[in-house]
């Protein structure tokens, strides 16, 4: 941590006299980097910065002008503070005229009302600043051992944010270019309440923000928001995306703007040596959602999880969407859902469950889950939704979604439903891998499935055409392009098969349930290893 002015004043020697600050007491916080006793008047000329300067007096001047002349050359020069002695050697008073200079300044004006030893001064400030830089070094090295260990075992982004919000001691946002979070740690009340319109301070904050002392960096002091840096991540001579270190109204000492360009180049090499960046962000969104389903972690702890990754959950209604793999495409679902998602502004976090990917979607108040199921529909996937509700539902939505989808698979055409549209298929879906509804449909269908297994002119057809027309059978032959007289004979034959009649609404009725659960039973059916059915 650098010396200011105002630490160096609390130092023994100074506490022999009295000491007063006549003017640039906003500018006591100005870093010490060197102390010099002096009596020339043209000091200013051998003066580069930060300098404390120690003066008995006898080479400020004796006029008025030419005291605002000495006070504007050495604050011309940055000079950390001047120091008076007002002993009697050339002043017994602070000349006014060096205070209405120096208040103009802003250059910190002190005077001491007895002579101090100088000498015993720069000993003690000098042994401060070697202190000081001495622990500096050793943060230094505790910084670079740090990222250094991050980088060889190859952690994720939110590691690395965590660590430099510990070093800095405050709250850290990383976002990419388009100013979307990436990681987010040591968050507080107020940084948590900005991360609700996060894009509003990316993109609109920093633009009229000034530049720091360190490169590629803006700073933004705000009434209205935390005071932020900004330090450009550069990736291959372009921007990569950007780190947010929220320090407040004061500035970043040495230790934690080197652990700000730290943690920026690091990440940097990180992503330059890792071609798989976005599986490893896809793998810890896959373990976020995996942790939630075994309950390792409750529905709000996700909801706080998800923050640190960049997915803000908070008091949002919360969705479950499960969207279906095509065969043989593993980027199929996510090729659908993502773009969705981004075209709604919806922030959710994802996870490949092997022949799904499941998403955790947080809703507004101008998009409904319904919105989102006709959106997926449009696009032409395979999936379900479920209903919407608050976090410590949501292992209930994803099963609810995971019975939609289940059920999805099921049509013809790629069909998204939502939960609340499936009626009794609910049931059938949680009864779908016991034992129960195999021996339903068995009774139900079992002597047609094992017809249609070994005969070359299948019924089963037949029979869902006519279940579809409601036993009309003049559409039931439109459907199938035969005559009445066809029908009529298949229709015998399935009574023959199924010992009761289909024209019985009942019989009807039984049969369409087990239809449908046929279906949902998928390759473990009846009859599936050598049934010919196409559906």
């Amino acid at each position: 941590m650098a010396l200011s002015v105002a630490a160096a004043l609390q130092l023994e020697v100074f506490s022999r006299t009295e000491v007063r600050v006549y003017a640039g007491e906003e500018n006591l916080d100005r870093t010490i980097r060197w102390v010099h006793p002096v009596e020339i008047p043209d000091i200013a000329r051998f003066l580069t910065g930060g300098e404390l300067l120690l003066t008995a007096g006898l080479g400020v001047g004796r006029t008025p002008g030419e005291q605002r002349r000495y006070v504007q050359e050495v604050s011309a020069a940055n000079a950390a503070a001047l120091v008076v002695e007002l002993g009697g050697r050339a002043f017994t008073t602070m000349p006014s005229a060096l205070v209405d200079e120096a208040r103009q300044r802003g250059l910190p004006l002190i005077g001491l009302v007895d002579e101090l030893p100088f000498v015993e001064v720069s000993a003690q400030v000098h042994e401060l600043i070697s202190d000081e830089r001495n622990a500096d070094l050793l943060a230094f090295e505790r910084l670079n051992a740090d990222f250094i260990q991050l980088l060889l075992a190859s952690r994720s982004h939110v590691s690395f944010a965590e660590t430099l919000a510990h070093h800095v001691g405050s709250p850290v946002v990383l976002e990419d270019t388009d100013h979307q979070v990436v990681a987010y740690a040591g968050g507080t009340a107020d940084t948590d309440l900005l991360m609700k319109n996060w894009g509003l301070h990316a993109r609109m904050a920093h633009r009229t923000g000034a530049p720091s002392e360190h490169s590629r960096s803006t700073v933004v002091q705000s009434h209205e928001e935390p005071g932020c840096t900004r330090r450009m991540i550069v990736l291959r001579g372009e921007a990569w995306g950007w780190i947010h270190v929220f320090n407040g109204r004061a500035a970043l000492s040495g230790a934690q703007a080197y652990a700000l360009d730290r943690a920026a180049d690091t990440i940097a090499i990180a992503l330059l040596g890792d071609r798989e960046s976005g599986a490893r962000a896809s793998h810890r969104q896959s373990s976020l959602i995996n942790r939630l389903l075994l309950g390792d972690i409750t529905g709000e702890q996700f909801v706080d999880r998800a923050l640190k990754v960049g997915r803000d959950l908070r008091d949002r209604p919360l969705v479950v969407a499960v969207v279906c793999k095509e065969p043989g495409d593993d980027h199929s679902a996510r090729a659908v859902l993502e773009p969705v998602l981004k075209s709604m502004k919806l922030p959710a976090v994802l996870a490949d469950t092997g022949d799904q990917v499941l998403a955790v979607v947080g809703l507004t108040n101008q998009v409904s889950g319904q919105q989102l199921t006709e959106q997926l529909d449009t696009q032409g996937a395979r999936a379900g939704v479920s209903r919407s509700g608050p976090a410590e539902h949501l292992v209930d939505a994803a099963r609810q979604a995971r019975t939609a989808a289940s059920v999805a698979v099921t049509r013809e055409k790629p069909t998204t439903l939502h939960f609340d549209r499936l009626g009794v298929l609910r049931l059938l879906v949680a009864l779908a891998d016991g034992p129960e509804l195999h021996r339903y449909v068995d009774v139900e269908l079992g002597p047609l499935l094992r017809h249609d297994a070994t005969e070359t002119n299948a019924l089963l057809p037949t029979l869902e055409a006519y279940l579809a027309a409601d036993g009309n059978k003049t559409r039931a032959a439109e459907t199938l392009f035969i005559q009445r007289r066809t029908l009529y004979y298949r229709i015998e034959r399935l009574n023959a098969l199924l010992g009761r009649s289909v024209d019985d609404p009942e019989v009807r009725g039984g049969l369409s349930l087990a239809l449908r659960a046929l279906d949902l039973m998928g390759p473990h059916r009846p009859g599936a290893a050598t049934e010919g059915r196409s559906w």
